[in-house]
């Protein structure tokens, strides 16, 4: 690899270019950040989930004899079931994107570039 003066003007005009264009490490530590927290979040919304579809099956076995709390549990039971699985998609897309961003990462470390699209 070559050397090569370059102007301070020039230096500066090429790396503003670059930094309009990309986002920082740091920016993508952030990101991670923020992944990471919503990870989290939402792990502690499946566990609060599934404790209160495991209180409802237990409610649903003590209330079997009567027919409208059984009803009403069976509403309760495929609302907090729909709510898992709508959080399970959301866990799943914040891992798929956690996954993106470190391949990024381990790609700026290796000083190859990306694809032409930016990030920003």
């Amino acid at each position: 690899m070559m050397r090569v003066l370059v102007p301070a003007r020039l230096r500066k005009a090429v790396r503003t270019w670059f930094d309009s264009r990309y986002i920082s490490i740091a920016d993508h530590r952030q990101d991670i950040r923020d992944a990471l927290w919503e990870v989290q979040t939402l792990r502690r919304e499946m566990a609060t989930l599934q404790g209160e579809m495991e209180r409802l099956r237990n409610a649903r076995s003590q209330a079997a004899d009567s027919r409208a709390d059984s009803r009403a549990d069976r509403a309760k039971i495929d609302d907090a079931h729909r709510l898992a699985q709508e959080t399970a998609k959301a866990l799943d897309g914040v891992l798929q994107n956690e996954v993106l961003v470190w391949q990024a990462i381990d790609d700026l470390r290796a000083g190859r570039p990306g694809q032409e699209q930016s990030c920003a």
